[in-house]
């Protein structure tokens, strides 16, 4: 029997895909090993700390949300209701939870909670809980070194397009030239108002 904390990284993003995180623990033990949120730490300071989480935590697991999937919700209006429909599959798939710290991306933690479908687990939904939970910062690291790990590779793929946020100059620079080419390819989030107005509605 042990607690749980849940966090995402790369909900933002308009290139690349989400990844959430479960990290099933103690939040003594992870604050312990000095876990803090992920956006604290450096590349290297996460790397370590991820790989004391996978090696001493019960229970570790992600979920990878490809664009199409985060197009297809976001397009209906319901992106909350995706992440929430994920989580439930990590808490379910996490036995022994009692309780579960999560990280809310609604300003209403009590709106998001009532998204999320488990029974018998204990919910404590807070807005920034990766700043105060240590299993929630521990889940944020777990979700950003994986999210890094693939943003990685699939740069190897389709070049530097740079973080993948919309304030990054170099993430313009390639969105711009894909639209240009009319080769925009499946990792960007077709949803995103960024692409949207740089295409002026251009259907792909």
């Amino acid at each position: 029997m042990f607690e749980a904390g849940i966090d995402e990284a790369g909900r933002g993003p308009v290139i690349g895909p989400m990844v959430i995180a479960i990290v099933g623990w103690s939040n003594s033990e992870a604050e312990g090993i000095g876990v803090k949120d992920s956006k604290q730490l450096t590349p290297s300071g996460r790397s370590r700390l991820y790989k004391l989480i996978v090696s001493k935590a019960p229970c570790v697991r992600h979920i990878v949300v490809e664009p199409n999937e985060i197009d297809e919700y976001v397009n209906r209006g319901l992106l909350n209701e995706l992440e929430a429909s994920k989580m439930s599959e990590l808490i379910k798939s996490c036995s022994g939870i009692t309780r579960v710290y999560v990280d809310s991306p609604d300003p209403d933690p009590n709106r998001f909670k009532g998204f999320i479908n488990v029974k018998g687990v204990e919910l404590i939904v807070l807005n920034h809980a990766d700043e105060t939970i240590p299993l929630v910062s521990a889940a944020s690291i777990v979700a950003k070194v994986i999210r890094d790990a693939i943003i990685s590779k699939l740069r190897e793929t389709y070049g530097d397009f740079g973080s993948g946020y919309p304030s990054d100059p170099r993430t313009i620079s390639a969105l711009r030239k894909w639209i240009d080419n009319g080769t925009l390819p499946p990792i960007v989030r077709r949803s995103w108002r960024t692409v949207r107005r740089m295409s002026n509605m251009r259907l792909f």
